[in-house]
């Protein structure tokens, strides 16, 4: 959501690293805020008829996603980042979703944990399918319970989220956020309804950022180097640009 973007550290970072491998180039990341989908697509549409686009990023991969395949038919030159199994001959830089959230609900089951919530981000994510794919199966093998809600990435749904949670019959003694400005939203709701952090709900964010750093008490994060993720998504793109197809797994 475009109302959304201004808070969403993960772009930030991902553009920092861009621009920093494509200066030598002489090129520069152009960023277009959209409302829908088909704005998006009349985007491509749009830099496919310019000479001043050279190639595109494509992110947050969805169910039946339409735009590799227009890309594609207008012959931009796309670097994805996506899952894993994502096909196709554009270049490839993947996540491991799946991986990351397995080890993060282990970890949580180790300090103790077996109710675990969850305030996900839309669920025609891809990303969000693999995470939640991996809370169940490790919930399945490991004797673990918890529920989940569905999220935008908003600190509004991130506060509605973590209450339904806690005032549910069974509230989680730990929950997983998607994103950092949800899992401050939490925080406050947890100190609105009486229930003391870390003592009585552990917290886990699922990108770190100064935000974490500033709440009271610290939050908890997963992290991993998103401005490095976009030197290798610009890294791919010039390798596409000249000639030579990749696949690089994180």
């Amino acid at each position: 959501s475009p109302r959304n973007l201004g808070i969403e550290r993960f772009y930030d970072e991902v553009i920092a690293g861009m621009e920093q491998q494509l200066r030598s180039r002489g090129m520069q990341v152009l960023l277009q805020v959209v409302n829908s989908l088909e704005d998006e697509l009349e985007s491509y549409r749009r830099w496919a008829g310019s000479d001043k686009v050279m190639g595109v990023l494509m992110v947050d991969l969805v169910e039946d996603d339409p735009r590799a395949a227009v890309i594609d038919s207008l012959g931009l030159p796309a670097v994805i980042l996506g899952e894993p199994q994502t096909q196709g001959h554009q270049a490839v830089v993947s996540l491991d979703n799946y991986r990351a959230m397995a080890d993060a609900v282990r970890q949580l089951a180790s300090l103790g944990h077996t109710r675990i919530g969850r305030v996900s981000g839309p669920a025609p994510l891809l990303h969000t399918q693999a995470r939640g794919q991996a809370m169940g199966d490790v919930f399945a093998s490991d004797g673990l319970t918890g529920e989940s809600f569905e999220g935008d990435y908003s600190s509004a749904s991130g506060g509605e989220g973590t209450r339904e949670l806690l005032l549910g019959d069974e509230p989680p003694t730990a929950i997983i956020y998607y994103n950092d400005v949800m899992a401050l939203a939490g925080l406050d709701v947890a100190h609105e309804l009486g229930v003391a952090v870390p003592e009585e709900l552990s917290l886990l964010a699922w990108d770190d950022s100064t935000l974490c750093l500033l709440a009271s008490p610290h939050l908890s994060a997963m992290t991993h180097d998103v401005h490095q993720l976009g030197m290798l998504a610009a890294d791919s793109l010039l390798a596409l640009l000249d000639g030579h197809s990749t696949t690089t797994q994180i």
